[in-house]
């Protein structure tokens, strides 16, 4: 098979633009698979490597992150999935070599990253693909790790390759929430919805949803939450044993523990700015409360397990995936949405090719 040349989302340089142009990518190598992209949700992580000139990445950069497709080709040696099979692009992969991997705890693994053949620019020029993924294309190629088969429509299936593995898992495998607990989510975007429904599936008693947009808060109380809570008057919230801090800005997580029960538990779910310091009084917001404060990449979470479990749970009625989904366009239009804000109502775009 040669290189397939077609198109994706490519950041040359930092401060220039985000521009659709021709790429090249495959053929896989052993242990990769080649994908025909169908559906890729527009994650603020995208917006994030633009804004933040392009986050520690090597220029030029191919975008996207979030996808789905089908199966086209396989390399030697990839046993796990067949030309047809419908999959989600997963970034997350544990390498099973770390020691982490090798104790039994693959969620604490920190090399998940696996590398694949990159794509090129026209010219041959390398690109970097976004999470090692670059979904924002036709065509892709990931390790054998990262295409998890799922049975679930495309434009819903994406979502869970990251935004509502991140948020559902946060509640579910990162901080596991205890049954009749209660916890506070902080930024009710489609992350942060995803960790209320996490946080509702694990059977949190109270689950208090807190934003400064109301249709937000409105789609909080509809998915699980038991109370919508603006963000000016978060303070006065009764205490809560776990509090996800879905926004990155330090003032959020900081947020996130004060509103901590004696012995609970901030997590820290959102993309923090480069350089943010974190302002708590360690006293008595830490000490006092006997706080703990974790980080979740991805919602800890282990695809080849979890996306199955996951797609189970959207199949019996227990997760909401086809109302996240409010606005659907083309590869063409990802640059403008990408310099967008959301609207009123909406929670995620997705790309669909």
């Amino acid at each position: 098979m040669q290189p397939e040349l077609t198109r994706g989302v490519v950041y040359a340089e930092a401060g220039g633009p985000v521009a659709v142009e021709p790429i090249l990518v495959g053929p896989p190598a052993a242990g990769e698979v080649l994908v025909r992209v169908e559906a890729s949700g527009v994650c603020h992580t995208d917006v994030h490597v633009v804004e933040s000139g392009g986050w520690a990445m090597r220029f030029p950069i191919l975008l996207g992150h979030e996808g789905a497709g089908v199966v086209e080709a396989v390399g030697d040696e990839v046993t796990s999935v067949a030309p047809g099979d419908r999959v989600v692009i997963a970034w997350r992969a544990p390498c099973g070599e770390c020691d982490a991997c090798r104790r039994g705890e693959p969620r604490r693994c920190g090399s998940t990253r696996r590398r694949a053949t990159r794509p090129r620019r026209a010219d041959g020029t390398d690109l970097s693909p976004v999470l090692g993924t670059g979904t924002f294309t036709e065509w892709c190629v990931v390790h054998e790790s990262c295409a998890v088969p799922v049975d679930l429509p495309p434009e819903q299936a994406c979502l869970l390759a990251c935004g509502v593995m991140t948020g559902v898992g946060a509640a579910l495998w990162a901080t596991p929430v205890r049954p009749g607990s209660s916890v506070a989510v902080i930024g009710c975007g489609g992350v942060g919805l995803s960790v209320v429904q996490g946080a509702r599936i694990a059977g949190a008693q109270r689950i208090v949803a807190i934003d400064v947009a109301p249709d937000k808060l409105e789609r909080a109380l509809a998915l699980g939450a038991t109370e919508a809570v603006d963000a000016a008057d978060a303070e006065s919230i009764e205490p809560v044993e776990y509090a996800f801090s879905v926004v990155g800005a330090p003032a959020a997580l900081a947020q996130a523990v004060r509103l901590l029960d004696y012995g609970g538990t901030a997590t820290l779910v959102g993309v923090p700015p480069s350089g943010g310091r974190l302002d708590i009084d360690l006293e008595r917001d830490l000490f006092h409360r006997k706080a703990a404060i974790r980080v979740t990449h991805g919602g800890d979470s282990v695809p080849q397990e979890d996306f199955p479990e996951l797609a189970r749970l959207a199949a019996v009625g227990e997760l909401e995936l086809a109302s996240m989904v409010t606005r659907e366009i083309g590869l063409d239009e990802v640059p403008e949405a990408l310099a967008t804000p959301l609207g009123a109502g909406e929670i995620r775009t997705v790309v669909c090719l």
